[in-house]
């Protein structure tokens, strides 16, 4: 095949429609891009020369022109989750630069800018629609924030400012990384390992081998036990010994903290830089420009959010603590009476195991995929009035034979969009977790004078134990839950009214209101009729016991006051030193930290705890001044739920009309109004925090 073959017959430059996966292979990445990226070039110069403020002459041509990019890289990045292998990823790398290179020089187009300015002033302004208004001011901020604005020395600086701290942020999560990795404890006798589960024993003796103990079996030893998450969790849960937690637990909270792996240099220049780049774009701090392109209205709303939950917390993680150290004494425990940071996850477990006597495993004869899957379609049914039916597989390329494409039809049998569910761990091609991704925006779309509804598709990505066998997949009622949540997401994406792409589903959603539809699905696992719907024995067919209900129910909170306390902990200190802190103040980071500690936990942290050199979600992820958003998402699906409450869970009627209500505003408006306006418009008021805290048993139902 000739090169020019290559390039004209490139599947990856289709550019709409759904993907070809069948045709798609690794080395049509960098051809591709190679050409695409030319042409947009090309396109973009062409764009900026001859610009009119005007619907039509502006957002129009240059949404073609991000879509045809969107497109193309969209499918990239869904195989590089879906079906990774060295060839996508060295493609992958070659091409990245090239595209993020674009992708500024697009935000920070002053021609465009200007445009969509003068569009805003225009006399036609007043005859948009408030969906194509949320488009042009978010635009018009998107590239603010981006320093468009900025002239000579100003920009230079601000350029150089986002370099360094890119930087920063790589430097700070391989420090965490190593250091993490440096440390390690050898076991070698039985009295070591007393109490520790198979699973981390097997964990343990393939990590000595891997460090050069090549003889070492779980039966036998040697066993590495090491700080990673997988290895570290379970040993603090069930080990015995309480001189090794110990030992485990202070090398943990002092990982990255001293020597050359020492990231407290590192936070200290992080927040300064944040805080210079805050002001040159005119905000007084980092946190203010943070939540300038949030839901939240002020840094003074999230604080006064967070206190509210802290005072509703703090009590029941007191009373948890003690209750603990009851139960500790009950089992002889000579530290009963001085329980410490290193004693809570072992006790924790103990009392859980006692509390609610049953593990994850017993559960999942319960959860066949198939009538999750009929469980989860009739409860859309019942509240949406919708139904999702296979899609003949003839109309959908896939990228693996068990992934499966649906269609989602309204109340009158016409489709209304597609998804794709892709359930399977395949680790050896596909990331861990689970998400949905946009596939195709719904939009209108004009061809030949003749517009019609371009219908929206989704992926919907799990990782759950494959079929085997004749047995079909068995799910853990958390992998329900995941499956739940992210066909939330999925809803949120696919029943949207909008017809802009730019605001349609959860495109121009604020990040700390994009989780309310999936986090308000997961409610539903717990509604009796949802559950006894589908928790069917997949061999006998008969239903959950109801023993089993009670205990989900009840371990469903189990220690909720501890666990909220620690989001809240975490979520005041990064506001505190992205709003308050300044380097002149006399105070360390460490500082600001031990001094919320006094109200926001309720055993204190030690001294040498250097818990900051290892939050990466705030200085290595995308987090800063936004780690609150998890809490505020969580409000608002749960006073969401609490409508359907309040109508009665068992009153059909009720559901169907609160579910009508909550489809044409939560899910419908996607991005067309700010979250508040949407949220307000489902709810008649305001958000509450009062669900949630009863949700999570922290305050009684009234």
């Amino acid at each position: 095949m000739s090169k020019n073959a290559i390039i004209s017959d490139n599947p990856l430059l289709k550019a709409s429609g759904l993907p070809p996966f069948g045709e798609i292979k690794a080395e049509h990445v960098v051809p591709a891009f190679n050409q695409l990226l030319a042409e947009l070039d090309q396109e973009l110069a062409t764009l900026e020369a001859d610009l009119e403020p005007t619907w039509s002459r502006l957002v129009e041509p240059l949404e073609k022109l991000t879509e045809r990019l969107s497109w193309s890289w969209g499918v990239v990045n869904h195989l590089m989750g879906v079906k990774n292998s060295s060839e996508l990823r060295q493609a992958y790398e070659t091409v990245q630069p090239q595209v993020v290179q674009f992708s500024t020089k697009l935000s920070q187009s002053q021609p465009i800018y200007n445009a969509f300015k003068a569009l805003r002033a225009s006399d036609t302004w007043t005859t948009l629609e408030e969906a194509q208004q949320r488009i042009v001011e978010a635009a018009i901020r998107d590239a603010e924030l981006s320093g468009v604005g900025l002239q000579g020395k100003a920009k230079e600086r601000f350029n150089a400012i986002q370099m360094e701290l890119a930087e920063l942020s790589t430097k700070f999560s391989n420090h965490l990384l190593d250091a993490t990795n440096a440390f390690s404890m050898t076991l070698t006798t039985p009295e070591e390992i007393d109490g520790l589960p198979a699973s981390l024993l097997n964990l343990a003796a393939q990590a000595a081998r891997a460090a050069g103990e090549e003889n070492a079996t779980p039966e036998n030893g040697p066993w590495r036990i090491t700080l990673d998450v997988p290895s570290y969790a379970p040993f603090m849960q069930h080990s015995t010994r309480r001189d090794l937690r110990e030992k485990m637990y202070r090398a943990f909270i002092s990982r990255a903290s001293s020597g050359e792996l020492d990231n407290n240099p590192l936070i200290e220049r992080i927040l300064e830089l944040r805080q210079e780049l805050a002001e040159l774009l005119g905000f007084k701090t980092y946190a203010e420009l943070s939540l300038a392109s949030k839901m939240a209205p002020s840094v003074q709303a999230v604080e006064s959010l967070l206190e509210q939950m802290r005072r509703a917390s703090y009590d029941a993680a007191v009373k948890e603590l003690e209750e603990l150290k009851v139960f500790a004494a009950s089992k002889k425990a000579p530290e009963a009476n001085d329980l410490q940071h290193w004693d809570i996850s072992f006790w924790a477990e103990r009392q859980r195991e006692e509390k609610f006597a049953f593990t994850a495993e017993e559960l999942r004869p319960y959860f066949p995929l198939p009538q999750v899957l009929d469980g989860l379609f009739g409860l859309v049914q019942r509240l949406f009035g919708v139904t999702v039916t296979p899609a003949d597989k003839q109309q959908a390329p896939v990228w693996h034979e068990d992934v499966r494409y649906f269609q989602i039809a309204n109340e009158t049998g016409h489709p209304i969009a597609y998804f794709y569910l892709d359930p399977y761990s395949r680790p050896e091609e596909k990331r861990g977790g689970a998400w949905m991704d946009i596939c195709i925006n719904r939009s209108k779309v004009t061809d030949n004078e003749v517009t019609t509804t371009r219908l929206p598709v989704a992926y919907l990505v799990c990782n759950q134990t494959p079929p085997i066998g004749e047995q079909p997949s068995l799910m853990t009622f958390y992998e329900v839950e995941t499956l739940f949540h992210e066909f939330g997401h999925g809803l949120h994406h696919m029943l949207t009214k909008v017809d802009y792409a730019a605001a349609a589903g959860i495109n121009n959603v604020e990040w700390d209101a994009i989780e309310l539809p999936s986090q308000f699905m997961e409610n539903w696992c717990y509604d009796r009729p949802t559950l006894f719907g589908m928790a069917k024995h997949y061999e006998t067919g008969e239903p959950l016991p109801e023993h089993y209900y009670q205990k989900l129910l009840a371990a469903k909170n189990y220690m909720s006051g501890s666990a909220t306390l620690r989001q809240i902990h975490f979520s005041s200190l990064d506001i505190e030193l992205h709003h308050r802190y300044r380097q002149d103040s006399g105070e360390t980071p460490k500082d600001v930290r031990d001094r919320l500690a006094k109200t926001t936990t309720v055993l204190p942290p030690l001294p040498e705890d250097s818990f900051l050199c290892a939050f990466g979600h705030i200085f290595s992820g995308g987090y800063a001044a936004g780690y609150y958003s998890y809490k505020w998402a969580e409000v608002l699906s749960a006073d969401a739920f609490s409508a359907f409450e309040e109508a009665g869970l068992d009153n059909e009627q009720a559901i169907k009309a609160t579910g009508k209500r909550y489809r044409d505003t939560v899910l419908a408006l996607g991005g067309s109004k700010h979250p508040m306006e949407v949220f307000k418009s489902f709810r008649g008021r305001e958000p509450s925090t009062e669900p949630l805290l009863r949700h999570n048993g922290l305050i009684a139902a009234a």
